[in-house]
């Protein structure tokens, strides 16, 4: 196409084909493709039609124009297959042009996978004995502690209190907290179970009592279930009642340790005036109380009152140098420490670890493990295997015996509730599971899917009760301290494109699959709630929801695969909506991510392709898809063939989007090798196959089918079609990749789709087609602007014109252009076709292709070279 030439799109071209739909040279739409110039693609006779209405003329007029109208009304009939066929298969159960989000998809899968598979292996710690276990010569006390159960009442031992002085390590605003407690005697000092706080408790009632005196202890341990509580300890500290007697006189300068239990159903917290009372108590005798609480809805008015604050973690690294200081000490090995600081941070040990801080008991054992290996008492695996361990006491320390408390009596003190509140009891356990299953997603969605969880649990606990909740006790911090948790800014995927929101994270990646582990492997009753609760998610419309609960389900699975597969995975593969059995597909494919499973998951998988019903066959497809349901891409394209081809094609659809999805592999000379034999194949429905799958190639991005992480050649392409980024990273298939195309755009009843997929492509390097929204738009028909396209003149509302962003976009896929339009167009037919499509996109009444990019793509579909030739040619 001649420069001047593209200035005037009205010039009179003869050999322009006459129909805007029906480029020269079409097909007949029962014919395959014929083998010809190069790789037996190209060439062939390009006037079967014609030769045929000749013939037709022939035998009479009439009799021609009826087998002609015939004709063509079979040639629309196959092209509007063609064109139903490359709709977006996930989409059925929206309408057929129900918008879905390939891309979030394949994001919100790469994350859950990445959260729960990280290389960890959790079944090298024996977890059937993990309340008592050895690590070599350490004896590892794993009992969890119990809720609401807290030490003995009684004086604290002096030899205590100088170890505490000498390995406790002060955190963040010790100082606060001391200068508080001695200004109003009075402290509710809140935090979660482990982090340190009855330690730093004991550190302040240690350093404000130093000149105590009395025969009783100058500082002692309250038992809760002595007395009332807080009422109990105005008693204590008045005259001894309920502890061990004493007057008044023999307790001044005591400091008290009070540990409420306020998670138990039916506990109240003391009132503002109770604390008063105590507090006066203790000025009067010149005493001091830390009343230590965990953080929550409950303890919330505690620690908002003027006795109330909340006490920070220690460092991590300071309670293991310390801890790890300690036990070398204690092996009078002095020259070691270096040496362990070192191993400390050996990538190897912290991955094992999985945990961004240690709480004080977690730090201790990891500076025994560390101290022991150093010693020789412990081999390198065995320390590894210690410290997976770590994640694994949190998460039993976490749900062993949650619900005891449940069959406890009533305090029958009138201010109790009759009926416990199992609800508040179980929703920050079910916090942490949902916590665990869509990690990285964003806070909102975790909150609601815990809400969910915590009716089934409270169902599953009370059936006989519906469960009640108050509707404004939910604290975020407070979940977020009680779970080990974080939260971030980042982005969130909706409706198709990215928005900034909270993301909320475990502080640490050992603890998602630990939760998991805990859940499944030790406590039975919890799966059957469980199950139902990611049935429920399976229909969320999010990806970051049903996807990674695909996959947590997968995990599950792999840990019971009979449990697994005949509640999960089973029923979902057959249920009449896609997104289930997408859920089904996916947890399918990350069981045979293990190599214990794999054999089993392939077996289940070509059995539905074989013999299964549609809806297990539809399953099976979306689970090959995946690259890791088969023993080999042939065997996999096998199967997808077999399932494309049956009953008339009625699956096709499916069959072609994962073929697709095949070609990210680095296998994907093989597909394209069988998706030239299935074009040229004698049967229709396999070249239908090939031609749907070669059009949806082209209209495909990389990030909706990619499970690789940015970084790779393919990954760093997220944006492009995949068509051209494949002709970019693997130039030696740049030769077939026009050769399929070629056979699509000159196959009658692909044709129209195929050129439209052309002119996506084209726009996606002369304007940017994803812009800043991520959306791409012309896909289907021209009058359609795609599933999820927009128009791109510019303007507001997201609508992309020429800006920036979008520019730059355009100009990092020319490459792809220029590497795949010359061995698309290498003879003069085709360039005759790829002019007619630049002229039509000029003409385009929304969105004309000016002609400074129409010469540009031009010039990148014809060599310099080919230019002066042809020039020549048509002025000789």
């Amino acid at each position: 196409m001649a420069d001047e030439a593209v200035a005037e799109p009205a010039s009179q071209n003869p050999q322009k084909p006459q129909s805007p739909r029906e480029p020269q040279g079409s097909r007949s739409p029962d014919a395959p493709p014929r083998g010809g110039e190069r790789g037996g693609k190209r060439g062939g006779d390009r006037g079967d039609e014609q030769a045929q209405d000749e013939a037709d003329a022939h035998d009479g007029p009439e009799a021609g124009d009826d087998e002609a109208a015939e004709r063509a009304k079979e040639r629309e009939r196959a092209a509007d297959r063609i064109k139903d066929l490359t709709r977006d298969p996930l989409a059925e159960e929206d309408g057929e042009d129900g918008p879905t989000d390939l891309a979030a998809a394949a994001r919100a899968r790469r994350a859950g996978r990445k959260l729960l598979t990280s290389g960890r292996d959790f079944t090298s710690f024996d977890r059937s004995r993990i309340g008592h276990a050895h690590i070599g010569d350490i004896n590892v006390s794993l009992d969890a502690r119990r809720s609401g159960v807290a030490m003995r009442g009684g004086p604290v031992p002096e030899e205590e209190l100088r170890r505490l002085r000498r390995a406790h390590v002060e955190p963040a605003g010790y100082v606060r907290l001391r200068r508080a407690l001695e200004s109003r005697r009075l402290l509710v000092l809140g935090g979660a179970p482990g982090t340190g706080r009855t330690s730093t408790a004991l550190a302040l009632l240690d350093e404000v009592t130093r000149d105590g005196a009395g025969d009783g202890g100058r500082v002692r341990r309250v038992d809760p279930h002595q007395g009332e509580g807080v009422r109990g300890l105005v008693g204590e500290v008045n005259g001894g009642e309920g502890g061990e007697g004493g007057e008044v006189g023999e307790r001044r300068g005591t400091g008290y340790l009070l540990e409420l239990a306020l998670d138990r159903p039916g506990t109240l917290p003391p009132d503002e005036m109770d604390l008063d009372q105590l507090a006066s108590t203790l000025a009067a005798g010149d005493a001091y109380a830390v009343v230590v609480v965990s953080v929550g809805s409950a303890a919330n008015p505690l620690l908002a009152g003027r006795y109330g604050m909340v006490c920070p973690p220690a460092p991590s690294q300071e309670l293991v140098t310390v801890r790890l200081r300690e036990r070398l000490e204690e092996a009078r090995d002095h020259e070691s420490l270096e040496h362990a600081a070192r191993l400390a941070e050996d990538p190897e040990v912290i991955e094992a670890v999985g945990l961004d801080d240690l709480r004080p008991a977690e730090a201790e054992l990891l500076a025994s493990l560390l101290a022991e290996h150093l010693l020789g008492s412990l081999t390198r695996e065995e320390l590894l295997s210690g410290c997976r361990s770590i994640a694994a006491v949190q998460a039993h320390e976490w749900f062993a015996g949650v619900d005891r408390a449940l069959a406890a009596p009533s305090s029958g003190d009138g201010r109790t509730p009759v009926r416990s509140a199992t609800a508040a009891l179980f929703h920050p356990v079910a916090f942490r599971i949902a916590l665990a299953v869509l990690g990285g997603g964003s806070h909102s969605a975790v909150s609601a899917a815990a809400h969910l969880l915590t009716w089934e649990l409270s169902v599953q606990s009370d059936p006989d009760s519906t469960p009640s909740r108050p509707l404004f006790c939910d604290d975020p911090e407070s979940d977020r301290a009680l779970s080990r948790a974080r939260s971030d800014d980042g982005a969130i995927d909706v409706a198709g494109t990215e928005v900034t929101g909270q993301l909320i994270f475990y502080r640490g990646s050992a603890l998602p699959a630990a939760v998991l582990a805990e859940i499944w492997d030790r406590h039975f009753p919890v799966r059957a709630p469980v199950v139902r609760w990611l049935r429920l998610l399976a229909d969320d419309p999010r990806p970051q929801v049903s996807v990674r609960a695909a996959v947590a389900a997968g995990e599950l699975s792999v840990r019971d695969f009979e449990y697994g597969f005949g509640e999960l995975v089973r029923p979902l593969a057959e249920a009449s909506s896609p997104r289930r059995r997408v859920f089904a597909a996916t947890a399918l494919d990350q069981v045979a991510g293990h190599a214990s499973h794999r054999k089993a998951v392939r077996k289940v998988v070509d059995d539905w392709s074989r013999y299964g019903t549609a809806s297990l066959r539809w399953t099976a497809a979306m689970t090959l898809g995946h690259g890791r349901a088969a023993d080999s891409v042939d065997a996999a394209l096998d199967a997808l063939a077999r399932i494309g081809v049956r009953d008339q094609g009625r699956q096709l659809a499916v069959a072609s989007l994962n073929v697709v999805r095949l070609l990210t592999l680095p296998e994907c000379a093989t597909v394209l090798r069988r998706l030239g034999q299935w074009a040229e194949h004698r049967r229709e429905e396999y070249q239908d196959l090939a031609l749907v799958t070669i059009v949806r190639l082209a209209t495909t991005g990389v990030d909706e089918v990619l499970d690789d992480e940015p970084g790779t050649p393919l990954g760093d392409r997220g944006d492009w079609p995949l068509l051209l980024a494949l002709a970019v990273t693997r130039p030696e298939l740049t030769g077939t990749l026009a050769d399929l195309l070629w056979t699509a755009l000159n196959t009658a009843r692909s044709r129209d789709v195929a050129f439209d997929a052309l002119e996506a492509l084209l726009r996606s390097a002369s304007r940017g087609e994803r812009g800043e929204g991520g959306e791409r738009g012309e896909r289907g028909e021209r009058g359609e602007r795609g599933e999820r396209g927009e128009r791109c003149e510019g303007g507001e509302g997201g609508e992309r014109g020429e800006g920036r962003e979008g520019r730059e976009g355009g100009d990092r896929m020319r490459p792809g252009l220029a590497a795949l339009l010359p061995a698309l167009t290498s003879d003069e037919h085709d360039r005759q076709q790829l002019e007619w499509l630049l002229r039509r996109m000029m003409r385009d009444q929304d969105r004309p292709l000016t002609t400074e990019q129409a010469s540009a793509l031009w010039r990148l579909a014809v060599p310099a070279r080919q230019r002066r030739s042809d020039e020549e040619e048509s002025h000789g």
